[in-house]
C-alpha cells in the first residue's frame, strides 16, 4: 500500500532499506572505534568485563596516567612522530615529483622499462626488503647512531615509494604539452618549465601525496620498532607497546587513552585536508 499526499512523492517503505544499511555498516565499522575512546575512561577491570561502549563508572584520570605514566612525558613521543612524518612528508614531496616528471615530461632511453621496474616494486611487500635495507643502514653507521631517524627518512628522499610516483605521473600526463612547448617557444629551459609550469599545476597530487604521507608514516609501528632503540626516540605507535611490559602487567586503562590522543593528529589532519585529498584523487586518471 502507497501512501499518497499532494505536493509530496509517495512514501515507499523500500525506499528505508539502503539508508539503514549504510547505517548499520557505518555502524560496524565505527564500533571499535567509540569502544576505545569509552575504554579510555574505564577502570582496568571493566575494559576486561564491559563490552558496552559508555563505561559504568568514568575514570578521567586514564588521560594524566598515560601522558605520565614513564619517565619521559608522552608528548616527547608524539614530537619525535610529527617530526619523521614531517620530514617523511617533504622528502616524499620533493624526490617523487622529481622522479614523476622526468617520467612524464622528459624523453631519454629506456624510460619505458625504468618505469615498469619501478612500478614492479608496488609488488614487493615492505617486509620482505626489511632485512636487506637493515643491513645496508648498519653498515652505514645509521643503526643505534646519534641519528636514528636516518633510516626512516633517507630512503623517501630517493623517491622509493612508487605509489606516489605513479600518483603524479598519471597527473602530469593530464596536462597538456602544449603548455611546456609554449614555454618552451619563450625561451624555458626543462627546469623552467618544471618550475613554471608543472610545479603549480601539480598542487592536487602534491597535497594527495602529504596526506598519504602523513597518515602512513604517523601509523607506521613495525619499520619504527626495527630501527629505534633508544626510548626517548620512540615514536607514539612504538611507545604505546611500552605500556605492556614483559610481566604482562598491563596498564590498559592509560594505553587506551593515549591510543586516542595518537588517533586524533590523523583525524584532524584527514579532515582539514580531505577536500584537497578528493580533487587530487579524482584528477590523478587512477579511476581510468
Amino acid at each position: 500500500m502507497v501512501t499518497v499526499v499532494a505536493g509530496r512523492r509517495p512514501f515507499r517503505p523500500r525506499s528505508l532499506i539502503r539508508p539503514a544499511v549504510l547505517l548499520l555498516l557505518t555502524a560496524l565499522v565505527l564500533y571499535p572505534l567509540a569502544w576505545m575512546l569509552g575504554s579510555s575512561f574505564k577502570a582496568p577491570d571493566e575494559i576486561l568485563n564491559n563490552v558496552a561502549v559508555l563505561p559504568r563508572t568514568w575514570t578521567p584520570a586514564n588521560y594524566p596516567n598515560g601522558w605520565n605514566h614513564f619517565d619521559i612525558a608522552f608528548g616527547r613521543y608524539f614530537l619525535n612522530s610529527f617530526m619523521v612524518a614531517a620530514l617523511t612528508v617533504v622528502a616524499n614531496c620533493v624526490s617523487c615529483l622529481l622522479a614523476a616528471y622526468a617520467f612524464a615530461r622528459l624523453r631519454f632511453r629506456l624510460r619505458g622499462l625504468w618505469f615498469a621496474v619501478m612500478i614492479g616494486t608496488l609488488l614487493l611487500p615492505s617486509h620482505v626488503l626489511i632485512v636487506p635495507q637493515f643491513v645496508m643502514f648498519r653498515s652505514f653507521g645509521w643503526v643505534g647512531g646519534p641519528w636514528p631517524y636516518l633510516p626512516l627518512i633517507a630512503p623517501h628522499l630517493l623517491a622509493t615509494d612508487a605509489f606516489f610516483v605513479f600518483l603524479m605521473v598519471q597527473f602530469m600526463r593530464g596536462i597538456p604539452r602544449e603548455l611546456d612547448d609554449a614555454a618552451k617557444i619563450d625561451g624555458c629551459s626543462a627546469y623552467s618549465v618544471f618550475r613554471h609550469v608543472v610545479l603549480p599545476l601539480s598542487r592536487p597530487a602534491l597535497v594527495s601525496t602529504a596526506i598519504f604521507s602523513f597518515i602512513w608514516t604517523w601509523n607506521d609501528f613495525f619499520r619504527q620498532l626495527v630501527y629505534l632503540s633508544d626510548l626517548e626516540k620512540y615514536t607514539a605507535p612504538v611507545a604505546l607497546t611500552l605500556f605492556i611490559d614483559s610481566t604482562g602487567q598491563s596498564a590498559v586503562g592509560p594505553m587506551f587513552a593515549m591510543s586516542v590522543l595518537s588517533l586524533a593528529p590523523v583525524f584532524l589532519f584527514f579532515v582539514a585536508f580531505q577536500r584537497l585529498l578528493v580533487e587530487g584523487i579524482n584528477t590523478t586518471g587512477l579511476k581510468g
